[in-house]
């Protein structure tokens, strides 16, 4: 009698004949479903989160040290404009009184000891005039001698300040280079926070339960942490508007919907508060799918997660109803 076979084994028995005959007939091979990385639990994300606040804190160390090297880069450019300034103003009086010097040379002021000699002066009043006009030259000696170092403590001057200059662009670049660095890793920081937060009533199979309004807002707790995140991420200067009660067919009466305003009154926003409301819009894309977020709206455009692209929306009249002073967010 033939030994039995359980029916597990004759089922791998099966499957692995069929496929080394598939193999060797050169037929195609169906893979098996890919296993997607697991989603990191929320001690991971705290490890991780407090491995990139040291390189945080490290980075923003580097940078206040930049800070104090510019600012003492720039007192010593200030110090090295304020010397040049002050030897520009004594060159250009020695140059007033050397040019004066050369005029009265030329123009014949000053006495020519020939011309005092072939005179027939008095030879006491000769000699006088003798010793004043060595006196002259002495004098105009010592001017030049003085000019001289005036001009040569001028281009010290310049010198200095082209160094000092040099030195205070170099830290402004390096300052501006670890605040860049700092700065983003403020937003890795700011993403892994993020992270530890997930949409309430979110089923395993990434939709949502329907939730009740609640709270003093009378939004849901879904859009409620949506809200929390951006105001704290974001602040949002205008104000945040989210429940109406007027029934518009949209989230708003739902308690499914925040505006996060970034002017008052209907007018345009800044370009600031502009790049504000992009930076929003990128964020809640980038979070909708732990967030629960269905669609945005921002600038006569809609994003809906359905398509996961923006498109034209037709215009509506007028720059709060077109959106271009607020993102709007509707979550599931």
């Amino acid at each position: 009698m033939a030994p039995t076979v359980a029916p597990a084994a004759v089922l791998v028995t099966v499957l692995v004949t069929v496929l080394v005959a598939a193999l060797a007939a050169g037929l195609p091979v169906a893979a098996g479903p890919a296993h997607a990385d697991p989603k990191p639990t929320a001690e991971r994300l705290k490890r991780e989160l407090a491995t990139l606040q040291k390189d945080t804190d490290r980075l923003i160390t580097d940078y206040y040290d930049s800070r104090i090297a510019h600012q003492r880069a720039d007192k010593a450019a200030r110090a090295a404009r304020a010397k040049l300034a002050a030897a520009q103003q004594v060159y250009d009086l020695r140059s007033t009184e050397l040019r004066a010097l050369a005029v009265a040379h030329y123009t014949g002021a000053r006495p020519d000891q020939a011309t005092l000699l072939a005179s027939g002066a008095d030879p006491g009043a000769l000699l006088n005039r003798l010793a004043l006009v060595q006196h002259l030259v002495t004098l105009q000696d010592a001017r030049l001698r003085g000019f001289a170092r005036v001009r040569d403590e001028r281009a010290r001057a310049q010198e200095e300040t082209a160094a000092r200059a040099e030195e205070l662009e170099r830290a402004l670049g390096e300052l501006e280079e670890r605040k860049e660095k700092a700065e983003k890793q403020i937003e890795r920081v700011k993403d892994k926070i993020d992270q530890l937060y997930r949409a309430p009533g979110m089923r395993p199979d990434g939709t949502f339960v329907p939730q009740l309004p609640q709270g003093p807002d009378n939004i849901t707790p879904r859009m409620a942490l949506v809200k929390q995140l951006i105001a704290e991420r974001f602040e949002v200067p205008f104000g945040i508007g989210c429940y109406r009660a007027i029934q518009d067919g949209g989230e708003h009466p739902l308690g499914r919907a925040c505006d996060f305003m970034l002017s008052r009154g209907g007018a345009l926003p800044s370009a600031a508060e502009r790049a504000r409301g992009d930076r929003i819009a990128a964020w809640a894309i980038k979070n909708a799918r732990r967030l629960g977020i269905m669609y945005i709206i921002y600038r006569q455009r809609i994003w809906h997660a359905r398509t996961g692209t923006w498109r034209a929306m037709s215009d509506r009249g007028g720059t709060t109803a077109n959106h271009y002073d607020h993102p709007h967010i509707s979550v599931y």
